[in-house]
């Protein structure tokens, strides 16, 4: 497999992310490919937060959340996706389906054999990370989901997301750092540029380029019929606990769609909508990530 591997001084800047880097390149079926990950906190940490991003961001985008969760005790696993962050990206696009990052999840998950986790999840991170806890069942006991939506196959595309597939693929060579400016207003010029910092040129870009074709759109779609098993599940099956943060002002995945997810997830209580926050809801983090702790630390409701 060809791809790309993102010079380390392109990420010499980085504003707010004194993370060191981990990298792992014997992934089951990705041999050759070298994924990152961050991986703060106690390896032993009674709960372990797996933080995963969407399109097109990159663990840089946990920055404001992983300081909480480590204070209250936790180990924080937040990988890029192949094709974003500090992770290997191959050039072919056809390389880039939602079977192939739903297996690169679950064979990380299965190496660093993580278990008590709460899965963190926003945009391509919920599309993906919510099919993956019905397999490995064992190994979750709680949600922090923000938006995003599961990609059934069956239930018409909103016409915000396909405004913004049809954006996203007029711009092959996406500016990154000038959307995250436009969605996030409070970022700085440095932590903008930090999120373009893993793409330095057009051929760094196949995954940004193909995610917003990946959700699946018919019911044959890939991605779609596990898609659909994950949302039967949510609803008859999850027995932990959740905690649900929706950016008001997110004009693809806000409050309409949100509410939909709430009802799919079995015992999530009432979403904390936050007013100003867009679409990349973790930048606020500092505000939500303590407001779901607070919520894990009240007793359970009864499902």
């Amino acid at each position: 497999m060809e791809a790309l591997r993102t010079p380390e001084t392109c990420f010499a800047e980085l504003p707010g992310y004194p993370f060191a880097p981990n990298y792992v390149d014997d992934l089951t079926g990705f041999d050759g490919l070298r994924a990152h990950y961050l991986d703060e906190g106690a390896r032993d940490a009674d709960q372990v937060f797996l933080c995963l991003h969407g399109q097109p961001t990159w663990s840089y985008l946990y920055r404001k959340m992983v300081p909480h969760f480590v204070a209250a005790g936790g180990r924080v696993v937040a990988p890029d996706l192949f094709g974003f962050g500090r992770s290997d990206k191959p050039e072919d696009e056809s390389f880039y389906t939602f079977s192939r990052h739903r297996d690169m999840l679950l064979a990380l998950v299965e190496k660093l054999d993580l278990q008590k986790i709460t899965l963190v999840v926003q945009d391509w991170g919920g599309l993906l990370g919510m099919t993956l806890p019905m397999d490995q069942t064992q190994r979750y006991q709680r949600l922090i989901v923000m938006n995003t939506a599961l990609g059934t196959g069956d239930v018409p595309l909103g016409e915000g997301f396909l405004q913004w597939r049809a954006y996203a693929n007029s711009q092959p060579d996406l500016d990154i750092a000038k959307l995250m400016a436009r969605s996030c207003p409070q970022l700085t010029p440095a932590e903008a540029a930090a999120y373009g910092a893993p793409f330095p040129d057009i051929r760094y870009k196949a995954g940004v380029r193909r995610f917003p074709n990946l959700v699946p759109d018919h019911v044959d779609a890939d991605g779609a019929a596990i898609s659909r098993a994950a949302r039967d599940w949510w609803g008859s099956q999850w027995t932990g606990r959740s905690f649900m943060a929706v950016g008001a002002t997110d004009p693809v995945l806000g409050p309409t769609v949100m509410k939909g997810m709430r009802r799919l997830i079995r015992g999530c209580p009432e979403a904390f909508i936050h007013p100003a926050a867009g679409h990349f809801v973790q930048e606020w983090g500092d505000e939500i990530a303590p407001l779901a702790l607070a919520e894990f630390a009240r007793p359970a409701a009864a499902v």
